[in-house]
């Protein structure tokens, strides 16, 4: 199995929120939401026939419902930016996108509690518990964070300059060659601007 030190590091998290800034109206909900939905279909699969892990049971369901408004909520946010916003401003887009999805999903998991973990008592403190320490047997969940903030930022930052690279309206070439049609200027007025 994979090791722990790099849970949370997911390109998820800018996929949805690069959608909502670069997709098309429609396309920026459906594509990334029905992708996400069938990979978490096909990982849950093969952990609950190969582990025995249960996510088909209420609880499970109604945490993962979470993880998809969450995922809504990063596209929303991308769709508060353009495609021609600075590349500081989407990856800082990103991050915040990040720090929102694992606000939201460890305030689900503890909100359902789907593993009935001890530590997740219904109070301030329980709350508190589920966004710093987490439960026994797992690294901390702060680890979670950190990987859930550098993943957001780092996969931004790659999809995004490559969007923005490959969808520039002018390529260096066509730069060069429309800098050699330009007429060279004399310094010499033109027959329309000799005014009478």
């Amino acid at each position: 199995m994979l090791s722990l030190s790099f849970a949370n590091f997911s390109a998820a998290y800018a996929v949805a929120f690069c959608a909502g800034v670069f997709f098309p109206k429609r396309m920026a909900w459906w594509f990334p939401l029905t992708t996400l939905i069938l990979t978490d279909l096909g990982l849950n699969l093969f952990y609950w026939l190969r582990y025995g892990y249960e996510f088909w049971q209420l609880p499970q369901l109604a945490e993962m419902s979470f993880n998809y408004l969450s995922y809504a909520a990063l596209i929303w946010l991308g769709k508060r930016h353009q495609p021609t916003s600075s590349l500081t401003s989407l990856v800082g887009g990103g991050i915040l996108g990040s720090l929102l999805f694992y606000l939201l999903t460890n305030t689900a998991s503890w909100l359902f509690n789907p593993f009935h973990n001890p530590e997740y008592t219904k109070t301030l403190l329980g709350w508190i518990t589920a966004l710093t320490k987490g439960t026994g047997g797992w690294p901390e969940t702060w680890h979670f964070f950190r990987n859930t903030l550098l993943s957001g930022g780092l996969f931004t930052a790659l999809f995004a300059g490559a969007l923005k690279l490959t969808t520039s309206q002018e390529s260096p070439q066509d730069k060069v060659a429309g800098a050699s049609t330009e007429p060279e200027s004399t310094g010499e007025p033109e027959p329309a601007e000799i005014k009478a």
